[in-house]
């Protein structure tokens, strides 16, 4: 069992320097319980985890079918801290035993993830392999894998097969004229694709993968690497669009453009951006879309915490002599793992319990602001948990800083009656927003880029980022925000239009 000081869980173990690190609970405290869960021991997907919690990529992935003007990806390589660079290449059969001998001395690690050098899925046969060896042998291990997506929709049931339940997506762009000054090339159908029509195909791969996979209920975080000049104003509407798609988090990551790594874009002059760039990007994409701010960019065979590398400590020469009593290590892993998490869950309590009462406190004062109408996907008026598109109907409530007051429902045609029409029903969109016209908020589950279109420009706000949440903290959480961004001091649009 762990010693008392390995069992310390109030005390962070991280590498990470917190001048780059956001919020590490506020997070976690707006998700509904069943995707906190999912994430709250895992470092690359909760701000808060990272402290607590190690990770290990697997080297087992040299192949990839794209090339990007930002990458060179070196395989014998132990002095950068890159992504794309690693010591040594593994075979499945090396990365199941290194990962059982990291994951018997750090019982903090919690995750393993196969993140290059090259491309997960464009070498299949050893990132399953690795899978299978794992799922097997330390099960108590999320797993997890990157990729760019091109071959993502070929390999959607077999990730959801080895239940890999996070995986992340590079996604620099969402406009092929921007991908192809980003990707020189990709290989596709056993040809080397160039220009422009290789950003469309890459393009229409990932965006394919990213929604089989929120079929599938995988959680999906999406990177990208902010290019100035380049995509740098375009990853506005790349957050927009991924979150409507349902992303679960995106990573805005800068460019890595140092001469010396020997990438296009380093010899080329391309310049990275400055962290006021950085920042300022993020907090516009923020407005959309759960953002990560603690992203290390890890090397593809980073161990350990974020912001630390132990990889040294587990070459495969001092594996081979390592003794590993795989069953007691597990125990380990799961018994700190569960005090972690009972001490995180206390902390989290305590807040809500602190936020509740300024909340009071808040409401017995003169109540600021004024009414909101919204509209609400759902099936029950209880919970948002429909689909804008498949809604026969919507609640209508009305917000204020006293509640929440139900006012009745509304029909609808559904917009989207399944993918032979999805998308093209404009008169019923027209009638439905018609119907809509005095509602300044739309929450619902999930939403498509048109529709959110059509209904920002009626002047309605969509919000699918309170999805499976309770209808009334989710409006109030809406109306508290819009409240503080001042967007309550001028009348409704429909009543300044009138």
């Amino acid at each position: 069992m762990p010693t008392p000081a390995t069992l310390n869980p109030t005390a962070p173990i991280s590498g990470c320097a917190s001048g780059r690190c956001g919020s590490s609970s506020q997070q976690l405290d707006e998700l509904d319980a069943s995707v906190t869960q999912r994430v709250q021991d895992h470092p690359c997907y909760s701000e808060e985890a990272h402290k607590y919690f190690a990770r290990m990529h697997v080297a087992v992935a040299p192949a990839c079918n794209i090339q990007c003007n930002y990458c060179n990806r070196k395989y014998d390589c132990s002095n950068e801290s890159r992504p794309g660079v690693v010591s040594e290449v593994l075979t499945a059969a090396q990365a199941v035993k290194k990962t059982l001998a990291v994951a018997a001395a750090i019982p903090q690690m919690s995750v393993l993830g196969i993140a290059g050098p090259g491309d997960a899925l464009a070498n299949p046969e050893r990132t399953f392999e690795t899978f299978a060896g794992l799922s097997e042998r330390a099960p108590d291990l999320k797993l997890c894998l990157s990729t760019n997506g091109l071959m993502l929709p070929q390999y959607v049931d077999k990730i959801a097969d080895y239940h890999v339940d996070h995986v992340t997506i590079t996604i620099n762009c969402i406009d092929p004229d921007i991908g192809a000054q980003i990707y020189p090339w990709i290989f596709w159908n056993h040809r080397r694709v160039t220009g422009r029509e290789a950003s469309e195909i890459l393009i229409s791969q990932q965006q394919k993968g990213l929604e089989m996979l929120v079929a599938r209920g995988i959680l999906v975080k999406v990177n990208s690497v902010m290019i100035p000049g380049i995509n740098d104003q375009h990853l506005k509407e790349v957050s927009r669009v991924v979150r409507a798609k349902g992303a679960f988090l995106h990573n805005v990551m800068p460019l890595i453009s140092d001469p010396v790594h020997g990438t296009h874009f380093g010899l080329t002059g391309q310049r990275g951006p400055t962290q006021q760039e950085l920042k300022a990007l993020q907090d516009e994409c923020a407005g959309d879309m759960n953002m990560m701010r603690h992203c290390q960019q890890c090397r593809a065979d980073a161990v350990g915490m974020l912001g630390e590398d132990r990889g040294a400590e587990f070459t495969l020469e001092k594996v081979e002599a390592m003794q590993i009593d795989e069953h007691a290590a597990m125990g380990r892993r799961i018994a700190l793992r569960a005090a972690i998490n009972a001490e995180l869950a206390e902390k989290r309590a305590a807040r809500h319990a602190t936020n509740a009462q300024v909340i009071a406190l808040h409401r017995a004062a003169p109540a600021p602001g004024r009414a909101v109408r919204m509209a609400v996907a759902s099936s029950t008026g209880a919970v948002i948990d429909t689909h804008f598109g498949h809604a026969r109907f919507f609640h209508i409530i009305e917000v204020t800083a006293d509640g929440v007051q139900a006012l009745g429902t509304r029909a609808a045609a559904q917009y989207c009656g399944g993918e032979a029409d999805c998308g093209e029903a404009e008169n019923t969109l027209a009638r439905t927003l018609a119907s809509l016209a005095d509602c300044e908020v739309m929450l619902c589950s999930r939403i498509g880029i048109e529709p959110w279109g059509k209904l920002e420009a009626a002047g309605i706000r969509p919000d699918g980022s309170h999805a499976m949440e309770a209808v009334a903290p989710a409006a109030q959480a809406v109306w508290q925000a819009m409240l503080e961004s001042g967007q309550l001091a001028d009348a409704p649009a429909h009543q300044r239009r009138a």
